[in-house]
């Protein structure tokens, strides 16, 4: 994004009296209004629907005073922060509370969601996150790396093994709560051998940082004086444990998932960090949902869907910033992030639903292997011109390294793979002369 959203008049109130009059006496001019509202539209999306200034500025202040009588504000005392729940926030809430709490039906059977599922989700939300903050690498080439195993051979590769590491790590400190050394450990995590040792894991000590695009040098946005990083993010953590209980959830409850996109907004705010701001904040948002029961998040690789948007992903942060941090707009734009995402589950597992009948139609025919040792030989057979390493099953299916060779050994002593010595390891490839290769190939399995 090469310039900027307009700011929305600060003296709106101004045009307040003559505005309320034209709503209620005009029906054209109300009905307008009350759409902008549905669609929470900014001040910088009028301009293009009024022309007139005058006319503009004066649906804004309707539309203002309208939204002010709504809004919830957040207890976060550092920083005013508001947002409002419009129909649409509240339908795509239900979706996520309908489909990522619970199991996931596709054509009334429940899908069994293996952990290779979670793996592949982690790698490409890893990917994503990194391509987001400026990681120079391809899908393809970093997926094989994950799954391969091997180590990183640049910057770049590095970002996206870091954001993997990390996101097994929430995924086990689900339970704790969010404290400083928890928020700096993550921060550690995705930055490590990608900026300078002396700013990983620490906040930053000075005011020498600016969000800007890297190619314009357009400033989006100026964090907090680092003095108040520490307050702030004290206050950041009483505001994520405080989650009250089911009898007493509290006054000031927040819906999970809101809270959670909060969170995800304030770290971006206050820009704790030299680098890696970005990647910390989505990595607090995944910790923060999968704590609080959404465990779907799991296998949802967002980030996937923001890089896909990345210019109203920038914004949505900027749209609420500038209308007096009115989280709306931040809020609106993740939640359509997420039900994408859960349509692209969806979409992912009805894919995988046919995989699982090959695999179970497999360890009928061969009743002394495991339902893992299943899974391997049909991807072996789906992918038979491929050599697989021990490594690369024990990074795909989420075993030790023991487990994954004792797996391929003995489906190789059943004769359905066969290895090679290539350089110090071995590797392995589907059997052509197994008569059940064959069968299975002329299957289309």
């Amino acid at each position: 994004m090469t310039q900027l959203p307009e700011k929305p008049p600060a003296d709106w109130t101004e045009s307040l009296t003559e505005g309320q009059t034209k709503y209620f006496m005009d029906n054209q001019f109300k009905k307008d209004v009350t759409d902008y509202n549905r669609r929470y539209l900014h001040w910088d999306e009028l301009k293009y629907r009024i022309p007139s200034a005058e006319q503009r500025k004066m649906t804004w202040a309707v539309m203002k005073l309208y939204r002010e009588m709504r809004q919830e504000k957040v207890a976060y005392p550092p920083v005013r922060l508001v947002y409002t729940l419009i129909p649409e926030s509240v339908k795509r809430l239900h979706a996520i509370d309908s489909y990522l709490s619970g199991n996931i039906k596709i054509h009334n059977k429940t899908i069994r969601l293996e952990p290779s599922y979670i793996i592949n989700s982690f790698m490409e939300e890893a990917i994503a996150s990194s391509i987001l903050e400026g990681a120079a690498t391809t899908r393809n080439v970093a997926k094989e790396m994950l799954k391969k195993g091997r180590n990183p051979r640049n910057v770049s590769e590095r970002m996206v093994a870091n954001n993997y590491e990390t996101m097994n790590f929430i995924r086990e400190h689900k339970d704790a709560l969010l404290t400083p050394s928890l928020l700096l450990e993550i921060h550690r995590l995705v930055t490590k051998g990608t900026i300078s040792d002396d700013a990983v894991g620490q906040f930053r000590t000075n005011n020498d940082i600016v969000v800007a695009n890297p190619t314009t040098r357009v400033i989006y946005h100026t964090p907090p004086d680092f003095h108040e990083i520490v307050p702030m993010i004290d206050a950041l953590c009483t505001f994520a444990n405080d989650i009250g209980t089911d009898d007493d959830p509290g006054e000031d409850y927040i819906h999970p998932i809101i809270k959670g996109i909060i969170l995800h907004y304030l770290i971006g705010y206050i820009h704790p960090f030299e680098d890696g701001n970005g990647r910390t904040a989505r990595s607090i948002f995944y910790w923060f949902v999968i704590s609080r029961g959404y465990w779907l998040f799991e296998y949802m690789p967002i980030s996937r869907i923001i890089l896909r948007s990345k210019k109203k992903y920038t914004l949505a942060y900027l749209h609420s910033e500038y209308d007096d941090m009115d989280l709306t707009y931040f809020l609106l734009y993740n939640l359509t992030c997420i039900d994408a995402a859960r349509k692209d589950l969806l979409k992912y597992l009805e894919e995988k639903q046919t995989e699982q009948a090959a695999t179970k139609a497999i360890v009928r025919k061969i009743p002394d292997i495991s339902q893992r040792e299943g899974d391997i030989l049909r991807t072996m057979i789906e992918q038979r011109e491929q050599y697989f390493t021990i490594r690369e099953i024990m990074q795909q299916y989420g075993t030790v390294y023991e487990t994954a060779r004792t797996d391929l050994l003995h489906l190789t002593d059943l004769g359905y793979l066969t290895k090679e010595k290539r350089g110090r390891e071995f590797v392995f490839i589907a059997n052509e002369k197994s008569g059940f290769y064959k069968q299975e190939g002329n299957e289309g399995t």
